[in-house]
């Protein structure tokens, strides 16, 4: 793997840019290279947390832990995240990758997704983030700034599936500038939730998303773990609501994944928004195997 196309991945997903870059040439090809060796291809059935199965389709790959958290590393994303349960990645063309993750919340009650305002949540958007610039100033982070909803938060209730998407900058830069978001899928269960979140640029986001559906609708939750099955006699429900998962007033006791530029909330809680300008690298090298030197999924 080129040096160049290393650095366009650490410098678009970077979070703490000196823990990043403190990596060498070697460890980030060594957990390219171990990734690679890991992945599982499409079609195949993929277990997640005994919770559920993700039927990866034909032409996806997925890194599982531990490789997957190595990956996230070499990438610029430092620390562990024992809610990760892998990556996925397209195979043989597209500039995006999907996080897989599951918090075992306890079941998240939805009756606030019908009386949410957008703009409210937008505007907690915004005002955390000015908050947290000043932080991010004296970690050497750039400052950043809410450009909007590059889709607004939507909950179906019938499937219990929820998206958005917020799009994001560094602050002063020119208005055409590349804006980088995360487009966050979450299927709720009985037990908790599943956050598959799409890394991707703003202006491929409308080509992508449907590869974000298709895989939110390939995971399937076991018999006795869904939605449906919660028994208020006997389960755990979660202290917070679902609109928490859109505005992020719980993403410090959920420990979201640092593929997005981190800020401060008010009342001091931690939102990590989805704002990663994508640079591709490891996409394209991980299309650049053959067909016959493509990883074989491990033995059960």
């Amino acid at each position: 793997m080129s040096r160049v196309l290393w650095r366009a991945a650490v410098a678009a997903l970077c979070l703490w840019a000196g823990l990043a870059l403190a990596m060498t040439q070697e460890e980030r090809e060594r957990a390219g290279a171990e990734a690679q060796q890991a992945a599982k291809v499409g079609p195949a059935d993929i277990e997640l947390a005994g919770q559920a199965v993700l039927h990866l389709p034909d032409g996806h790959a997925f890194v599982p832990q531990p490789q997957a958290g190595k990956l996230l590393n070499a990438m610029g994303n430092p620390g562990t995240d024992p809610q990760l349960q892998g990556l996925v990645f397209p195979r043989g063309g597209g500039e995006w990758f999907m996080t897989v993750r599951f918090e075992p919340s306890g079941y998240v009650k939805d009756d606030d997704a019908k009386s949410w305002n957008a703009d409210d949540l937008l505007k907690s958007f915004r005002e955390g983030t000015e908050a947290s610039n000043e932080e991010r100033a004296k970690m050497g982070v750039p400052a950043l700034e809410i450009i909007g909803w590059a889709e607004p938060p939507a909950y179906d209730a019938a499937t219990h599936r929820l998206a958005w998407a917020m799009s994001s900058r560094h602050k002063g830069e020119p208005a055409d500038a590349p804006q980088g978001v995360n487009y966050n899928t979450y299927a709720l269960g009985r037990e908790g939730f599943f956050s598959m979140n799409l890394v991707t640029g703003l202006a491929e986001l409308p080509a992508d998303k449907p590869k974000a559906h298709a895989l939110l609708a390939a995971l399937d939750y076991k018999q006795g773990k869904r939605y449906a099955d919660f028994d208020a006699k006997t389960d755990h429900v979660a202290e917070y609501g679902l609109a928490a998962l859109v505005v992020g007033v719980a993403a410090k006791k959920l420990g979201f994944i640092a593929l997005a530029l981190a800020f401060f909330a008010k009342f001091a809680k931690v939102i990590l928004l989805g704002a990663a300008v994508l640079g591709g690298g490891f996409m394209k090298f991980f299309r650049r195997r053959k067909p016959a030197d493509a990883p074989t999924p491990p033995a059960a």
